[in-house]
Parts: C-alpha cells; sequence; structure tokens
C-alpha cells in the first residue's frame, strides 16, 4: 500500500484514504467516466487469478477463479496446488466468505452462474479424482459442482475422457438446468464424446467445439462436439431467447461444420438448438488469427463479441497494431453488422465483453500499447478497459497496472452505471493495492 495522497492539477479535487485490513484505497476522483474508485487484492503468498465475475441477488459480487496459496485469504487449505476458489463479496467488493473445492491435483475454475434458488453452479477443469472431486476420467476433466447461498457443495460431477478436456462457462437454462461448453479433447475421447455422432470420431480431429446440457441434478441430458480436423475451441455461451445456444472460441479448422473459414484461425460462432442439433455456423476474421472470448446478447435480439485479431484484411477494416481488441456485432442469425478493431502497436486482447445500460459495451483485457487507443502503459500487460457506443465507436479508455503482468478477465455492470472488474496482477507496485503473493486476483471499480 502506498501511503499518502496524491495531488491533482487543475479543477478537481481529490483525497484518499486508507481502510484497515481491507487493502483498499478509496478515491473520491472525477465525474468522468472510466475514473478509478477503489482497489483491492485478494489472495496468499503463492498464485491466485479471478477469472469471473457476477453480481448477486443480494447486491453483492461472486467471484470464481483458482489458487494454489494456503495462507492469507485462502483459508482451510493445506496443500500447494490449485483448487477452484469461490469468493463471496458485499456491495462495497469487502470479502465475506470464501471457498476452495479441490482435491490433491490441478483444478482451476472458470466460471459461474447464480441459480434461481440463491446457490451457485460452478465450471472449470479438474484433475483431480479425491477430495471434493469423486472421479476423473484422465488429465483435465470439466468438472461441475452446485453449491448453497453459503457455498457448501450440494452435488458435483466430473465429465470427460482420457485427454485433456476443458470447460469455460456455464450458464443456468431456461428450464432450471445447466448448459457448460468448453474444450473436448477429441484425439482421447471416446465415441460418447458426442451422443448423436458415435462412432463417428475420425471425421473430426485434434479437439473441438463442446456443448454439454445438465439437468438441475447434474445428470447428462445431451452433449455435443463441433469443428473440423483441427483445433477449435469454445470459450463462451449464451441462451437465445428462443431456447437454443449460442457458442463461440474460435477454429483452426476449414472443413466438416467449419464451411466459411477466413484464414489461419478464426472466431467461430455456433448455434445449436435446444437438444443440441447444429442451426448454424458463422466464422468471422482475417488471414491472421483471431481468438474470440467472450459473447454477449444486446437489446435488439443480436450478439456482440470480444476477443482479438491479428489480421490486416478480411473482415477487419482497420488494424492498429501486433493484436487488437476486436468487437463484432452480429444479429441473431449471425450475421455480421459491424466490426471495430481497438489498440495500438503492441499486443492488446479482449477478454470480457457486456452490454451496458446506455446501449453501448464495455469491454476488458489487456495491453502492451502506449498508443493509438492506449494512452499509457504502466509496464508488461495492463488491465485494459474500453467503453463504445451502440455502434462501436470508442468514447473512452483507461489502463490500470504495474511494472508486472497484470490481467483483466471479467467485468459487470453497476446499477448506477460504475463497473466491477476481476482479474490478476503480479505487480508489486499497482497504484492502491498491496501485494500478497506471486500472483493475486485484483478487483477494481471504475465509475
Amino acid at each position: 500500500m502506498r501511503n499518502g495522497c496524491l495531488l491533482f492539477l487543475g479543477l478537481f479535487f481529490f483525497s484518499c484514504a486508507k481502510e484497515q485490513g481491507n487493502n483498499e484505497l478509496i478515491v473520491a476522483e472525477t465525474n468522468f467516466l472510466g475514473e478509478l474508485e477503489w482497489v483491492k487484492t485478494i489472495g496468499g503468498s503463492g498464485e491466485e487469478t479471478g477469472q469471473a465475475i457476477i453480481k448477486t441477488l443480494d447486491g453483492g459480487y461472486a467471484v470464481l477463479g483458482f489458487t494454489n496459496s494456503t495462507d492469507g485469504d485462502v483459508q482451510e487449505k493445506s496443500s500447494s496446488v490449485n483448487d477452484y476458489w469461490l469468493l463471496k463479496l458485499d456491495t462495497n467488493g469487502s470479502l465475506e466468505w470464501s471457498k476452495t473445492y479441490g482435491g490433491s491435483k490441478d483444478d482451476r475454475g472458470q466460471s459461474l452462474a447464480q441459480t434461481t434458488d440463491g446457490g451457485y453452479v460452478l465450471t472449470g477443469y479438474a484433475m483431480s479424482d479425491d477430495g471434493d472431486g469423486s472421479i476423473n476420467n484422465g488429465f483435465h476433466d470439466n468438472w461441475v459442482l452446485k453449491v448453497d447461498s453459503s457455498g457448501t457443495i450440494l452435488w458435483e460431477k466430473s465429465f470427460g475422457f482420457s485427454g485433456h478436456d476443458h470447460s469455460y462457462d456455464i450458464i443456468e437454462a431456461q428450464d432450471g438446468g445447466y448448459f457448460f461448453t468448453g474444450f473436448l479433447d477429441i484425439t482421447s475421447a471416446r465415441s460418447d464424446g458426442n451422443t448423436e455422432k458415435a462412432g463417428s470420431l475420425t471425421r473430426h480431429g485434434v479437439g473441438e467445439f463442446w456443448g454439454t446440457k445438465i439437468d438441475k441434478q447434474g445428470t447428462l441430458q445431451w452433449r455435443g462436439y463441433f469443428g473440423g480436423t483441427n483445433n477449435d475451441r469454445a470459450h463462451a455461451v449464451v441462451q437465445a431467447e428462443d431456447g437454443s445456444f449460442v457458442m463461440v472460441g474460435f477454429s483452426e479448422s476449414n472443413d466438416f461444420d467449419i464451411t466459411d473459414t477466413q484464414g489461419s484461425y478464426d472466431f467461430w460462432m455456433v448455434n445449436v438448438d435446444d437438444k443440441g442439433n447444429m442451426l448454424w455456423e458463422r466464422s468471422f476474421g482475417g488471414s491472421g488469427i483471431e481468438i474470440a472470448h467472450d459473447i454477449a446478447k444486446t437489446t435488439d435480439g443480436g450478439y456482440v463479441i470480444a476477443g482479438n485479431t491479428f489480421s490486416t484484411d478480411g473482415d477487419i477494416s482497420q488494424a492498429n497494431g501486433e493484436s487488437d481488441f476486436w468487437l463484432i456485432k452480429v444479429d441473431n442469425t449471425g450475421g455480421l453488422v459491424w466490426e471495430q478493431a481497438y489498440g495500438g502497436s503492441g499486443f492488446d486482447a479482449a477478454q470480457a465483453v457486456v452490454s451496458s445500460k446506455d446501449g453501448g459495451y464495455f469491454v476488458v483485457g489487456n495491453s502492451k500499447s502506449t498508443d493509438t487507443d492506449a494512452s499509457i502503459n504502466y509496464g508488461e500487460n495492463d488491465l485494459w478497459m474500453i467503453k463504445t457506443d451502440a455502434d462501436g465507436n470508442l468514447v473512452w479508455q483507461k489502463s490500470f497496472g504495474g511494472s508486472g503482468l497484470d490481467f483483466a478477465f471479467d467485468i459487470v455492470e453497476n446499477e448506477d452505471g460504475s463497473v466491477m472488474v476481476v482479474g490478476e496482477t503480479s505487480s508489486t507496485d499497482f497504484k492502491g493495492s498491496m501485494s500478497k503473493g506471486k500472483s493475486d486476483i485484483i478487483l477494481i471499480k471504475v465509475k
């Protein structure tokens, strides 16, 4: 924690105060959007990351990530391997309680949703078959846990085969069950990697989009894999108003389920019905590499997709540097409405997007740039946040970080228009924060 207060020149009044035990710098700044209100670090002496954040029914927040610490803010954990880490925060971002879940091997939480009963459903990928995990089918499995409002496990289920199977996103479905998506290591799967394509594994290759539907007790209802002969991986999912599911990620393939490839790696968007049958698929990109990380629904029934691009051609109308944030707006059948790239001459990659209450979009990720759209860099990767209008035009941008590696992975908007961003930091000089270990969960509120 840095002591003292900074001085602003000009017309603005600034004050700061240290809150004991909270590792927080409270900032009363300007009325400009994008100003930092406070920063918190949460963790122990090891490594932590915050992968997802949601608003909770009581007005607070829940964060899911993973930790290998056994001290500090990490309680009741004795083994220095990665476990899922669920944190419940109040309306001010102060820690109310946290729980770790896992066993003696590598278990990494990726996504969560609050359920209608007030509890939470968690997903990620896990190797453990002991501790909280009852079974493992080989290397990483998709591991799903249902917990109550206090974090107590109600049930847990593993889904996977002998290879590395990863789950990255989960939602509560309209029927009260759950849908999660990620990556199927098809090279190690048995024929039931897809209940509708049994015996047809030879038609696909390295890895696939993998979507799984379970009921509210975790019982498998159906699952399906989609892709081609190369590497295809889903990172996010939303449910459409008609009950179908829309998955996004990237595809390296140009055959089988992929019909209109653009280049090396493309944003790939797949719509399946509520039984797992593919309705349509779309590819977006240029001759280089594009990776989609997140999707959000828009008020007009379409979708906005965020990730990064290395291309200077194809669907990318203007590139800024090595890798840019890339935001695309599509209609409800995947038709491209508009696209925008944001960044500078360095490496910039978007990780999450939300539709804002004013009709625009908040996008967060990481940036190494100091030019073009990015005005400052504090060292290595910074958390980078942009705000756009409804047409994707840049309204403002902000960088937050220190001299180390800093990443933003998720964002939520509050009722008052402020936002909460979660990620990880390894900086010891991140303004307003106190480093606790090798890397910490970083939580910032921006107004």
